[in-house]
């Protein structure tokens, strides 16, 4: 965990020293990954959440009963639909979450509460998938890079 935790400190300051526009790249972090919120969300809740459990999981949720089965993919959809609501919520408001201490918070604390949740998977539940490795590492990157662009551009003009 801890070359993990080296090579996303590293990253950061690489991507940091090497653009000078943070805006930039602030904003190639926020729409990437809320550009796939908003297309996950859509596609599990709506579409076919059969296929996210066969490709992010390996599992035929035609190999469940129909209490297990039924259950699950209505938990899944509405969890989508959820993520789903995040990604517009932030696509409305992108101008707010990098101009309003409390819009940037909410957003910066909903994408943090994410990356939690998938660090407290690994540690309790064990060692994920590569795909859900990229994810988490992908959404720390992006989440330091916005926090650092937030606190120079709103955090200092606020407490000037």
């Amino acid at each position: 965990m801890q070359v993990h935790k080296g090579i996303i400190i590293f990253s950061c300051y690489l991507i940091i020293l090497k653009y000078k526009n943070m805006k930039w790249i602030s904003y190639f972090f926020f729409y990437t990954y809320i550009g796939l919120v908003i297309i996950a969300g859509f596609w599990g809740a709506f579409i076919n959440p059969y296929f996210d459990f066969q490709a992010l999981f390996d599992l035929e949720t035609s190999s469940l009963d129909e209490y297990q089965r039924i259950n699950i993919l209505s938990q899944y959809r509405f969890l989508r639909a959820i993520e789903l609501g995040f990604g517009i919520f932030a696509v409305l408001f992108v101008k707010n979450i990098f101009s309003d201490q409390k819009f940037n918070l909410l957003f910066l604390s909903i994408m943090a509460s994410g990356i939690l949740a998938r660090l407290v998977s690994w540690i309790v539940d064990g060692m994920p998938s590569f795909l859900m490795l990229f994810f988490m590492i992908y959404e720390l990157i992006g989440l330091l890079i916005i926090i650092v662009y937030s606190r120079n551009k709103i955090y200092k003009h606020a407490s000037a």
